[in-house]
């Protein structure tokens, strides 16, 4: 039964590293658990992981960090849990596909490993990234990502402000653009919400909600506690023009 926790962020204004969501990990990964931290989409990951380790010790949990290890998927084996924290999704999902992780977290966290993510871990989680925010800085081998939900994730999510001079697309623009290729809901998250996944149930938690988008249909507001447990049983297709 897959347990997730898809964070749109990991910070929340006023509150330190992943204070606004410590009572949700606690539910999922309990007190002197092990935790794989994936830092891949980090620059500095050894920084990154000083900083989840801190974060993480309110609640007696311990942080291996996947880089530090010559066999990472060996030590995805040993631990009670994954978090993939954020970065750049596409330097992310390239190191996922070098080391051999994709195929080994999809396999533990399929066969019950809870499996945490923040942002670009977020958006790994999807069948794709073609919904991240962020500069492909780096080329993967694929935009195939986890699929551990059969939807899109747009984390950090950005109401348009009409009254914005900005000539740029706005966020709901840059989605209506994807679904023009691709028939595949996308639950745009707004910073302080989260995506909760226990086995075929689905919710949206958290502070501020979404925005779930879908082709051929108006936007709908889902505000936090809202149900979104259909969205498990969606069969996404890519590359099909409307």
């Amino acid at each position: 039964m897959p347990q997730l926790l898809l964070l749109s962020n990991s910070v929340s204004p006023g509150q330190d590293f992943l204070e606004h969501a410590l009572d949700q990990i606690s539910q999922l990964v309990p007190a002197v658990s092990r935790v794989l931290f994936v830092p891949y989409a980090s620059a500095d990951p050894d920084r990154y992981t000083a900083v989840m380790s801190t974060a993480l010790a309110p609640i007696s949990v311990q942080v291996d960090a996947a880089h530090t290890v010559t066999n990472p998927t060996a030590a995805l084996a040993a631990a009670d849990a994954i978090f993939i924290g954020g970065g750049n999704t596409f330097r992310l999902l390239s190191a996922l596909h070098a080391t051999g992780l994709l195929a080994a977290v999809r396999e533990q966290v399929g066969a019950g490993m809870p499996y945490l993510g923040a942002s670009a871990g977020s958006n790994v989680a999807c069948p794709t990234i073609r919904t991240t925010n962020d500069m492909p800085i780096v080329q993967p081998v694929s935009f195939d990502a986890l699929g551990l939900v059969p939807f899109q994730i747009n984390p950090h999510y950005v109401d348009a402000d009409p009254a914005s001079t900005h000539q740029g697309e706005t966020r709901p623009r840059r989605i209506a653009e994807f679904l023009e290729l691709n028939d595949v809901p996308v639950l745009g998250l707004r910073e302080g919400s989260w995506l909760r996944v226990s086995g075929s149930l689905a919710s949206v938690g958290g502070t501020a909600g979404g925005v779930l988008f879908a082709r051929d249909v108006d936007q709908r507001e889902i505000p936090p506690g809202t149900d979104v447990s259909e969205l498990l049983a969606v069969r996404p297709r890519f590359d099909c023009p409307a």
